[in-house]
């Protein structure tokens, strides 16, 4: 894991890239890598690369970037891991190719130097890559299939310029931080922007899965080459304990390919399925005990899952340690928590993700495996179910119906539906039902368009007028329903997760706060052969009665106890609730009240303090509209005003 950036002056006449601004860049990113660093002028002056190293494989200076292959003519940074480089190396070495390292940064060049853009559908692994191409004058960006690694990019005025993060960009002296508009009306609905934008004017996101590359004429092509559709060809036929088998293998060859590294790896530990099947299978492959982490919360027992946690770590006696937060936690790490994540990601468990993942390293420990992404293939979550179960009662029949039809339908939708969800939830599904919308825009939103409505002012309600978030939801739902019009429901909603939520929130979310503490996740469930697997189970395999992940439970029943596999699920979640009450959560919601964002008069700020009203007298748990505004209250005084 380490931090690039870079930049490239393609059509100047004279260069102006200097060491100076690539060390700025680089070492604003310092937390990504503080154990070494690294610079390169190239085309005469024209270009550069800056490099911070977390040593994790090959510790020695042959790991430097950044690096060139055969000759020096073709050069690499990059931030990731190769899970498969040592089987891809020997073949390289056997047709000819001079290894200076036992890098899988140098097996990426030399795989480039023979295959040339092909080289992506190669690599089993999560990374960003950047590759200055003297020959042919380009200059290539990847990130990898899943979108475990960031990547952003600006390019404006013959200027282009990338970084693992954005606040590396914003050391250039020609680029500015302003707010990008359109990015914050669906921040307000996803709590993280939609790639490839950002809440930062001209600074771009790489999508999961996708290739840049730009020539010296400054033309961009940008390509997917991956996708998580379902296969088109499905093994059909298997039985149930077949597919249980195969899932049970991808994810211990998954677990054991993400246990390469030179340095001390561990799990955080909650004592839930995923987790736990992380400690179990680690275990096989370990002589010594598998370092585990938990993090709990003071004054809030009914979030805390130390006990699952001590139970996990005694059947596997695991290294196990564990760290208590509070509300105090959460206010002292604000002000660097909008400065990690570089944009707001209004998820209030990236507060307890940070000192969990302090604690692994100052136990030494510099890797760790984490669970996310299993519950969006497996169809783990509550909200799965019940949103099938709405879609099979009413959606399916209303489809391209007449607008009176579908007007009808959602008449009739609207008491089974509240029974099920929240009254404004209801409102918002039974609205779309009626506009013929899907009825799924993803599993993590906070403001609807009806909500919205209400929260911006008359003067952005006239600025929006047209906008909707749902022109996001609907290019990956009309890709999908073209591409595999036979797929089911579920699957449909797995691949808009896939897209919106696991790689610019949940992933985006691993990546910034561990790196903040100078830790490498990895993230096992998202191997992309278990990823294109599980897209082709049938509904039925995922989804029995009451509960969610079935197939990958029963796969696990071998290695996990049952209480384990089949308790109610309780996600990894943070006391917001409570710390938007009492005086100290008043003085929060008063935070979002007296910012300077206010100046901009976006919002209708009495509807908002209509909102912390509702919450401090406990009417209504707005603690998700809270969190979402506080944090892009903070991050606008950070970065903006």
């Amino acid at each position: 894991m380490c931090g690039i950036c870079g930049a490239w002056e393609h059509g100047a006449a004279r260069g102006n890239i200097g060491r100076e601004l690539l060390v700025s860049m680089r070492d604003v990113m310092t937390h990504r890598g503080p154990d070494d660093a690294g610079e390169l002028v190239f085309d005469d002056a024209r270009g550069g690369f800056g490099f911070r190293r977390l040593s994790i494989i090959d510790l020695s200076a042959a790991g430097h970037q950044p690096m060139h292959g055969c000759t020096d003519r073709v050069w690499l940074v990059f931030n990731g891991e190769i899970y498969n480089h040592t089987m891809l190396r020997e073949g390289l070495e056997q047709r000819g190719h001079v290894y200076a390292s036992r890098t899988d940064s140098e097996t990426i060049l030399h795989l480039y130097e023979e295959r040339g853009l092909d080289f992506v559908h190669d690599l089993e692994g999560d990374y960003a890559i950047a590759i200055w191409d003297a020959d042919r004058e380009r200059l290539v960006l990847v990130r990898d299939r899943a979108g475990v690694k960031p990547l952003y990019f600006y390019h404006r005025n013959g200027r282009f310029i990338f970084a693992s993060e954005i606040k590396a960009i914003l050391q250039h002296p020609e680029v500015t931080a302003e707010l990008n508009e359109e990015a914050l009306y669906h921040y307000l609905t996803f709590i993280t922007t939609p790639a490839p934008q950002t809440l930062f004017k001209d600074i771009q996101k790489l999508p999961a899965g996708h290739i840049l590359t730009i020539d010296r004429r400054g033309e961009i092509q940008i390509k997917q080459y991956w996708d998580a559709l379902p296969s088109a060809t499905a093994p059909s036929g298997l039985s149930e304990s077949e597919h249980e088998a195969n899932i049970l293998k991808l994810l211990r060859d998954s677990i054991g390919k993400r246990m390469m590294s030179d340095v001390p790896f561990g799990v955080f530990l909650s004592g839930g399925v995923d987790s736990s099947a992380n400690v179990a299978l680690m275990s096989e492959l370990m002589t010594e005990p598998v370092r585990t982490f938990t993090v709990g919360f003071k004054d809030t027992e009914e979030l805390n899952e130390l006990d699952s946690a001590h139970a996990i770590s005694q059947r596997f006696a695991t290294d196990h340690h564990e760290v208590m937060i509070g509300r105090a936690e959460m206010q002292k790490f604000l002000p660097e928590l909008v400065f990690h994540q570089d944009e707001p990601i209004a998820d209030p468990v990236c507060v307890p993700l940070y000192y969990v993942s302090k604690l692994a390293r100052d136990s030494g420990t510099i890797v760790v495996q984490v669970g996310e992404g299993s519950d969006e293939l497996f169809a783990g979550y509550d909200w799965f179910r019940t949103y099938l179960q709405i879609e099979d009662r009413f959606w399916r029949h209303a489809e391209r119906a007449p607008a009176a039809a579908r007007r009808a339908a959602a008449a009739a939708a609207k008491p089974f539906v509240q029974k099920i969800l929240k009254k404004r939830l209801a409102s918002e599904l039974v609205r779309r039902l009626g506009a013929n919308e899907s009825l799924f825009w993803g599993g993590a939103i906070v403001f609807d368009e009806t909500t919205k409505a209400r929260l911006l002012s008359q003067e952005a309600r006239a600025t929006y007028n047209g906008l909707s978030t749902y022109d996001i939801v609907r290019q990956y739902q009309e890709t999908f329903a073209t591409q595999r019009p036979d797929a089911d429901a579920a699957a449909r909603m797995t691949y808009l997760e896939l897209k919106l939520r696991l790689p610019e929130l949940l992933l985006m979310r691993v990546d910034k706060i561990t790196m903040a503490t100078s830790v490498e996740a990895r993230v096992p469930f998202l191997d992309h052969h278990l990823i294109e697997y599980a897209m082709t189970l049938p509904r039925e395999l995922k989804i029995k009665g009451n509960s969610g992940k079935h197939v990958l439970k029963r796969a696990l029943e071998s290695i996990l106890p049952h209480d384990v596999l089949y308790k109610p699920k309780r996600g990894f979640g943070a006391p917001v609730r409570e710390w938007f009450r009492g005086q100290e959560g008043e003085e929060l919601i008063a935070q979002i009240l007296n910012s300077r964002l206010r100046d901009r008069k976006l919002f209708d700020y009495k509807f908002i303090e209509r909102l912390g009203d509702e919450h401090v007298r406990e009417q209504r748990d707005r603690s998700a509209e809270l969190w979402c505004l506080l944090n892009l209250t903070v991050w606008y005084e950070r970065w903006i005003a």
